[in-house]
């Protein structure tokens, strides 16, 4: 391939809430960039990530998972987010579950504009013992859009991301890089902290705390490779907090100990982090918190 055969753009990764699209861009993009855990909704943002090899530089943008069964102030803004995302991208991933098309995966496809190119990707194939079944649903899935490719996929093993990532360069315009080469997101690390920060707490207490649960960072400061980090966790009721801190602070200190190793490791550097527990129920009903916290 010549350089003038060079392929750059953007694609949206979509789908209905907790099928793995963050796992998928994190391997996609060889770098933790998106938060991972359990709860469902646990991406409430556009996150970029960003993977550039000899041929082509793919920018992927993670979406939140669709929401249609509740409606508050939260989640209107992250569908608005997904439709937003979908308008001005070049492909479009749709990942669904590899076992079975869930009836939950039509109202994402609906949004998704015709003359958008479409890769099916059927994430999580490596939980699929049964291949008869896998080829089944592939030809059911080709009846339901003429997709560009669909591509049997393991977010969490790894298995086929590299043929996925194949198969969405060969759908991006011939173009000059829209990044450095050696760029894996456009996010902040202000923003990256608040969100490692969350997915300890969510994959700490994903079963016992709601998914409303927010980290806002107060304080971020750089003192040459060390940071100094200050952030409020924001929950609905005193109960909450108090399932937050634990027994003599043991929860909130091990949420702590593991973010900040997180940090470090994406950062390149030691941080130093120190965290609070409020109390601000409503929040994801109020139009107004929610836009002030970043979610618009």
């Amino acid at each position: 391939m010549s350089a003038g055969d060079f392929r750059a753009g953007t694609v949206a990764i979509v789908g209905r809430p907790n099928v793995g699209k963050s796992t998928l861009l994190n391997q996609l993009v060889g770098a933790h960039v998106s938060i991972t855990s359990r709860k469902a909704q646990t991406t409430r943002h556009r996150i970029l990530g960003v993977r550039t090899d000899d041929h082509a530089q793919l920018v992927f943008v993670d979406t939140p998972g669709f929401q249609t069964r509740f409606s508050n102030a939260l989640n209107r803004a992250m569908n608005r987010s997904v439709t937003m995302t979908l308008a001005g991208v070049d492909a479009i991933v749709l990942v669904v579950e590899a076992w079975e098309w869930d009836e939950r995966d039509d109202p994402v496809l609906a949004l998704i504009p015709p003359g958008v190119p479409v890769i099916l990707a059927l994430n999580k194939v490596d939980r699929v013992k049964d291949k008869a079944k896998l080829a089944k649903l592939l030809a059911a899935c080709a009846a339901k859009r003429d997709f560009a490719a669909l591509v049997p996929v393991s977010a969490e093993k790894g298995t086929q991301v590299k043929a996925l990532a194949d198969e969405v360069a060969k759908l991006l315009p011939v173009a000059e890089p829209l990044y450095a080469a050696d760029a894996i997101t456009d996010r902040s690390e202000r923003f990256l902290a608040a969100e490692l920060i969350r997915e300890r707490l969510f994959r700490l207490l994903g079963d016992e705390l709601p998914y409303t649960a927010a980290v806002v960072i107060e304080e971020f400061k750089e003192e040459g490779a060390l940071r100094r980090v200050s952030a409020s966790i924001y929950v609905d009721r005193q109960g909450h907090k108090a399932i937050v801190i634990g027994e003599k602070g043991a929860t909130l200190k091990r949420i702590g100990t593991e973010a900040r190793v997180a940090m470090e490791q994406l950062f390149g550097g030691k941080v130093f982090l120190e965290l609070w527990v409020k109390v601000k129920s409503g929040w994801a009903d109020s139009e107004a918190t929610v836009r002030q916290w970043g979610y618009e």
